[in-house]
């Protein structure tokens, strides 16, 4: 394995607002969260969770610089049609042609990287260990990253993220040993390389009960929770649907190319 980076940061969630495709909007006097929206033809979830602000009411300062995610306008802006018009250079010599990973390849389709919009109620989730983001959700490397990895000492208590039923106990080959919980609406999380589980199936759960411990177990290289959220079998990135963590780090790792976990 390489060697481990760790850059540690702390993000504001009016200033520091994630990339999420589209086009970016700068606030002007008087402009509201449900204008804006309208203006761009998408929802006012969508911008707060593109741009992980507290909540629908807050403040929209002047020159604030918002991400516009999926713009679905009649016509966009100049900056946008420009880069529409562009001609965009493909470049695929650098892989060999017979490659299983190509760089370009599109997700399984088990993978929802848009914003996503549920019918029905969401369970109030929470972080299931406190620590820091070491590898998000989606691309990673040359394969596809179907959760989120927590970095926390091993043997950390690791703890239901909304109420449910516990559906698997165990241990498999990529993840090592995994609980998975069952919630309300059709949703699934999943709790992997864990050191020790300590919920057996059909165990029912409430939030925050410690279901496991941190471990390194599986295809893993070091103490981390490898955390997913499924909806109706198709895997949603987490970061949408859990409270903004106090800190995020990002980690460099060398991983197996063929790890898609």
């Amino acid at each position: 394995m390489g060697a481990l980076f760790v850059t540690t940061a702390v993000v504001s969630p009016l200033h520091a607002a994630p990339h999420f495709g589209g086009t970016t909007h700068e606030v002007k006097r008087s402009e509201t969260l449900s204008g804006i929206a309208r203006q761009y033809g998408i929802t006012v979830r969508q911008i707060v969770l593109a741009n992980r602000l507290p909540s629908a009411r807050a403040p929209l300062p002047p020159g604030l610089t918002l991400t516009i995610p999926d713009y679905k306008g009649g016509r966009p802006p100049l900056a946008t049609a420009k880069r529409a018009l562009a001609k965009p250079a493909v470049r695929r010599a650098s892989l060999p042609s017979n490659s299983s990973h190509d760089f370009f390849a599109l997700p399984p389709s088990s993978l929802v990287l848009a914003v996503p919009e549920f019918v029905g109620p969401v369970p109030d989730f929470v972080w299931p260990v406190d620590g820091a983001v070491s590898s998000v959700f989606g691309r990673r490397g040359r394969g596809w990253h179907r959760g989120v990895d927590i970095v926390a000492a091993e043997g950390t208590p690791i703890y239901a993220a909304a109420p449910g039923v516990v559906i698997a106990s165990g241990s498999e080959h990529r993840y090592g040993l995994v609980v998975k919980i069952e919630h309300e609406s059709g949703f699934v999380t999943v709790y992997a390389h864990n050191l020790a589980n300590s919920v057996e199936v059909g165990a029912r759960v409430a939030s925050g009960q410690e279901i496991a411990n941190v471990g390194r177990s599986g295809q893993a290289t070091s103490p981390h929770v490898h955390f997913e959220i499924r909806h109706e079998g198709r895997v949603v990135n987490p970061l949408y649907l859990l409270p903004l963590p106090p800190r995020v780090a990002t980690e460099e790792l060398a991983v197996a190319e063929d790890e898609d976990e």
